[in-house]
């Protein structure tokens, strides 16, 4: 639950949420048109989220880019291109290229426009291969856990750089972990774990198939508590740092299939002759916790019916999406 006050001080605000179509991005926009902020979405997604008006653009331009951040007086840059991770190790300049001329032409145009303030989404996968990721032990001069995750080192570098040269104080920088809800990118061929079981699940796929032998452990972390997080970071600031935003709740991929299994009736296997990935990859939230107030509700039961019961009712949107590995 967010703060009264925090939510107050967007009221007739002009709002800027990039990505505003995603799944978190729209779950931003909810909770900032409740909140009586004049809200601007700018997305290539063929979809209409209600409370915003919707401009249609190419974030990879600048010139657009500093036409919509005009006027604003906060920015969420919430767009990304979410992938699988085998289409994130085969498609890395489809994946890598776009992400960083958005994130460049975006901080930029803010910087130039004089926005009063700005968050920055980057990712779990800008830290370094770990098994439990702190933002104290984060080392700039480390490699992140895959190529992508260079492009989102770039947009925090860029904030750094405000920092010391113009002592810009505005920028704050948001690190979520595996993020799922309505609005996922549910394509089969490139979708991420939650919504690629959801779709085979509709699809009736029987028995339904998991990678490995369902020991990996990951941090899954419902939309919803992610938007909070993101809006309270604005308002509260990260001291020049960033913050993780995760359930704080560990789930192996085989407690994920029982929660599915007891909520649809799904007979499942593991194939443990295909890899499982790393053994386990969750975030620290206590500074999150401290520093913005972020407090993850969400359970991982309630979350799946939530984006089940979404996806049930809209099971083709994602063909309307913005898809830079078609």
């Amino acid at each position: 639950m967010i703060d009264a006050d925090v939510l107050l001080y967007f009221r007739g605000r002009r709002v800027l949420i990039t990505g505003g179509t995603g799944l978190i991005g729209r779950q931003v926009v909810e909770i900032l048109a409740a909140a009586g902020a004049r809200i601007r979405i700018v997305s290539l997604d063929d979809v209409t989220i209600d409370g915003a008006d919707h401009i249609r653009g190419d974030l990879t331009e600048f010139r657009f880019c500093r036409e919509v951040t005009k006027d604003m007086d906060d920015v969420f840059h919430i767009a990304g291109i979410g992938a699988s991770v085998s289409t994130s190790k085969t498609r890395i300049a489809s994946h890598f290229v776009p992400t960083l001329m958005m994130n460049t032409n975006v901080l930029e145009a803010c910087r130039i426009n004089g926005v009063a303030r700005v968050v920055v989404t980057s990712s779990i996968g800008a830290y370094a291969p770990a098994a439990e990721f702190r933002e104290s032990d984060y080392r700039l001069e480390s490699s992140p856990m895959d190529f992508a995750g260079w492009a989102k080192r770039m947009a925090e570098a860029q904030v750094y750089a405000y920092g010391v040269q113009y002592g810009l104080k505005n920028m704050v920088v948001v690190r979520p972990a595996n993020v799922y809800g309505p609005g996922d990118n549910f394509d089969p061929s490139n979708a991420l774990v939650i919504p690629s079981l959801l779709y085979r699940i509709y699809h009736r796929e029987n028995p339904l198939i998991i990678w490995g032998d369902g020991s990996a452990i990951r941090d899954f972390v419902y939309s919803r508590d992610v938007a909070e997080g993101i809006i309270q970071a604005l308002y509260y600031g990260t001291d020049g740092g960033f913050v993780n935003l995760g359930s704080g709740v560990p789930c192996s991929v085989r407690e994920l299939a029982e929660t599915l299994n007891s909520l649809l009736g799904i007979d499942y296997r593991f194939d443990e002759t295909k890899p499982s990935g790393a053994p386990k990859r969750v975030m620290d939230i206590s500074l999150a916790r401290k520093r913005i107030r972020y407090e993850p509700t969400t359970t991982l039961r309630e979350g799946l019916m939530k984006t089940w019961e979404w996806f049930v009712a809209h099971p083709s949107e994602y063909e309307k999406k913005m898809n830079y590995f078609r």
